[in-house]
């Protein structure tokens, strides 16, 4: 007879409360096997695994033969990220083409190979004939990230070289999914709006012309139109988020799956779930969800004393959300500064200038300045707590009027260049699998007949 849906969901119960009893394991077993829980010590620095020369992050520096922390510093090919942007937004032209250029092959393009390659990203900002219909409009969700890592895989059998694993043909693949994530994207959400909301559904095509930022909110919006200030903040966004020192979750996950010899597709598929973890992409949707919570239950959120006992509030798991974060504050690796939310700053508030935000611009730097005072107090934390690039992310995603579904999915828009550039360099390089070793712990048990067990 077949089991009910309740009868299955009560044996995963059972099934669960096994596990929990036979997969867990005592914490100080990791100190006595000297295991790095998340591959980090207990200082909170990362185990080596890899080397690359694709970006690096500083945090700390030499001082009188003492390691010391120091702000943080971002290169991308050894350039300082400052120098990029800076670079960038005095010529008033869009970024995202260029430093991709730059992250995937080393170095900084000349005016026709820039030229060259924005052409080359253009000509791939299409999708196999009724892709959309028959893909995108297909099971639709409002998890985007779930949507557009479908779609990558089944691009997969559109590709007649698929398998090819060629640094030549990996280069094409990846080049046509730089160039395609922002209609996958879109169009997912636009989908999802659609059939699950009941709302208009809009697709517009990408214009050749149009940078991708530009493009991005050409397609988002109903209406195409957007201000150049907007484009220039949401390209600089996609700028930052591009890259990040190679030790992340989902770049690690890029490098693994691609050390096993699977394709172009599996691969960002891979990363691509990497990313969508609450842990890893999702922080800036919880900092706007925060800030919120801070509008509604604070009187007056220009008030210090006031902002600064909510925010105690919030760490002492009373209000919000119950866990004692205070989101988009705090960095894995930064203690003193992340150059990414400084440089961030400055353009979120020329946005801010234009859309009339200043209050909620005010609010976010009053967290800023009074977060890691509460949390020194209240953690007795004080090697450094600062704002990440999450903490305006979010600030800037809400201005732009993006949904939430999208905030993640603009993360993989902009890490798809660095995940691509590391598979291209792990191709190059690296000639093994990478096979991480576990210390066992399941000692051994005698064999029990069927008919003798319990």
């Amino acid at each position: 007879m077949a089991m009910t849906k309740k009868e299955v969901r009560d044996l995963a119960k059972q099934y669960g409360d096994l596990c929990r009893k036979n997969d867990a394991l005592e914490a100080d077993l990791y100190t006595k096997y000297d295991v790095k829980r998340g591959l980090r010590d207990l200082n909170g620095r990362g185990v080596v695994t890899g080397i690359t020369n694709i970006s690096r992050v500083e945090s700390t520096e030499e001082r009188n033969g003492e390691i010391v922390p120091c702000p943080g510093r971002l290169f991308y090919r050894g350039y300082k990220i400052e120098d990029l942007i800076h670079g960038i937004s005095d010529d008033n032209r869009f970024g995202f083409e260029e430093v991709a250029y730059l992250l995937l092959f080393g170095e900084l393009p000349n005016k026709d190979k820039l030229k060259e390659f924005r052409h080359a990203l253009s000509v791939t900002r299409r999708l196999p004939t009724n892709f959309v219909r028959d893909v995108i409009m297909k099971a639709t969700s409002e998890d985007i990230m779930n949507s557009l890592t479908r779609s990558v895989l089944t691009l997969a059998s559109y590709d007649t070289k698929m398998a090819d694993s060629s640094v030549e043909n990996v280069i094409r693949q990846c080049t046509q999914l730089i160039g395609t994530f922002p209609m996958l994207s879109v169009y997912a959400y636009h989908a999802f709006n659609h059939y699950k909301k009941y709302t208009s559904l809009y697709i517009h095509r990408p214009s050749p012309q149009l940078s991708t930022s530009e493009n991005f909110l050409r397609m988002l919006r109903p209406n195409k139109k957007y201000t150049k200030l907007e484009a220039k903040v949401l390209d600089l966004s996609f700028i930052l988020h591009m890259e990040h020192g190679g030790g992340n979750n989902s770049t690690f996950t890029t490098r693994v799956v691609t050390s096993a010899g699977s394709d172009t597709y599996s691969t960002i598929a891979a990363a691509l779930s990497s990313l969508k973890g609450s842990r890893h992409g999702g922080a800036n949707v919880m900092v706007v969800k925060m800030v919120e919570d801070i509008k509604k239950n604070v009187e007056d959120i220009s008030d210090r004393e006031q902002v600064k006992e909510y925010l105690r509030k919030i760490l002492r798991k009373e209000t919000f959300d119950k866990k004692g974060l205070i989101y988009g504050m705090g960095h894995a690796v930064y203690s003193i500064s992340d150059p990414r939310a400084k440089i961030f700053k400055k353009f979120v508030k020329q946005l801010a200038d234009e859309k009339g935000k200043n209050a909620e611009y005010n609010l976010h730097t009053l967290i800023e300045e009074l977060a890691p005072e509460v949390i020194a107090e209240e953690r007795h934390i004080y090697k450094g707590v600062s704002a990440n690039v999450d903490f305006y992310s979010g600030l800037v995603y809400s201005m732009l009027n993006i949904p939430e579904e999208l905030y993640t999915p603009m993360f993989a828009v902009a890490r798809i260049v660095g995940w691509s550039a590391h598979r291209i360099e792990e191709l190059v390089t690296a000639d093994k699998i990478m096979r991480p070793a576990y210390v066992s712990n399941c000692g051994y048990n005698e064999y029990i007949d069927l008919k003798d067990r319990k």
